[in-house]
């Protein structure tokens, strides 16, 4: 299959490009780099260094003789996002290219309008050029569990069957997101429906749980390949910085009593299960959801798995690189609740 990876140059992106070239998928990656914009934004860097897209993408070559073919671009821009999706004509497309950290969303109007402008419109551009070019391209968008919110209710995949006086249907699931990063993502999630039920197009919406490890089989066979670390207290994880205080000897920073639910999948299981939602495309005119998780934790159990089992890839990464901690990146910035002044 020929595949484009959109935010190829991302945490996830580049993994899932080296594991479905690896598998034997003809690939391409597409990326504007405004994740490496963020950093110096936000005076933070991944734990772990990262190469540049150019140099990872000759390492593979040197490794495996093996071709990922680039995109410099954005999502944004429509003429670059045809000309992208007509020149590859990819048979999939799996699409990671947007804003993805919800404290980035919460910091002030300006990071929430960016958020919403960058990840709706850019998916919208996406969805009229695979409609325009060939409505046979399957849409592989990755999508959040924090769409759903955390409803008291039993979250079902995508959608719900529901009886109201006498009679019956079948609608997406009621969401209820918790930042504006998350309201986009839900947007995208109605974009997409709407299009498939009235283009045709193919989609698949893989509605993931937070993201934890920072190996796959790929990134490890060269230092050149490895992926993003991030720590810091607007991108990074609360297992990713759980595992830097344990590392460090600092107490781990559970807010509150740590009851919060979140569900967790290691990216060796994302990366997989890309490829089987490119390898087995929805039907023509069908959204379909899944809801990828390898179980459910609290931010107390989160804890105390390591306190008591430490998780062996991420600590041994953290462990390697602890000289490059900042202990104030850890720190929480972002006041969720109360909207900063404007800055005159």
């Amino acid at each position: 299959m020929k595949i484009l990876v959109l935010g190829g140059d991302g945490y996830l992106g580049w993994p899932t490009a080296l594991h479905l070239s690896h598998a034997g998928h003809d690939v391409a990656v597409a990326d504007n780099f405004a994740r490496r914009q963020y950093d110096h934004e936000l005076g933070v860097e991944s734990l772990v260094p990262i190469e540049t897209l150019a140099t990872r993408v000759c390492a593979w070559r040197e490794l495996t003789g093996k071709e990922i073919k680039p995109y410099i671009g954005d999502l944004t821009d429509a003429d670059f996002t045809y000309h992208m999706i007509s020149d590859y004509h990819p048979d999939a497309v799996v699409h990671f290219a947007e804003q993805r950290a919800a404290p980035y969303s919460m910091i002030d109007r300006k990071h929430a309008v960016y958020t919403q402008h960058n990840n709706v419109i850019g998916n919208l551009n996406l969805l009229y050029a695979i409609a325009e070019t060939d409505r046979d391209i399957h849409l592989v968008k990755l999508g959040t569990m924090g769409e759903y919110g955390t409803p008291n209710i039993d979250i079902e995949e995508g959608w719900l069957e529901v009886e109201h006086k006498g009679r019956k249907d079948r609608v997406l699931f009621p969401k209820r997101p918790g930042s504006f990063y998350h309201l986009s993502k839900v947007h995208d999630s109605h974009n997409i429906e709407f299009a498939c039920r009235i283009w045709g197009l193919r989609a698949t919406d893989l509605n993931q749980g937070v993201v934890y490890g920072q190996q796959t089989p790929q990134t490890a066979a060269d230092d050149r390949l490895a992926t993003r670390f991030d720590y810091d207290a607007v991108f990074g994880t609360v297992l990713n910085r759980f595992c830097i205080q344990a590392v460090l000897g600092q107490p781990l920073t559970v807010y509150g009593k740590g009851g919060q639910t979140r569900g967790i999948i290691d990216i060796r299981d994302t990366v997989r299960c890309v490829q089987l939602a490119c390898e087995n495309p929805a039907g023509r005119g069908e959204f379909r959801v899944f809801n990828q998780i390898t179980e459910w934790m609290s931010v107390a159990d989160i804890a105390h798995l390591l306190s008591d089992t430490l998780i062996e890839s991420l600590l041994e990464i953290t462990k390697r690189y602890a000289h490059r901690v900042r202990l104030e990146a850890l720190r929480p910035t972002v006041n969720w609740r109360t909207p900063l002044p404007r800055a005159d």
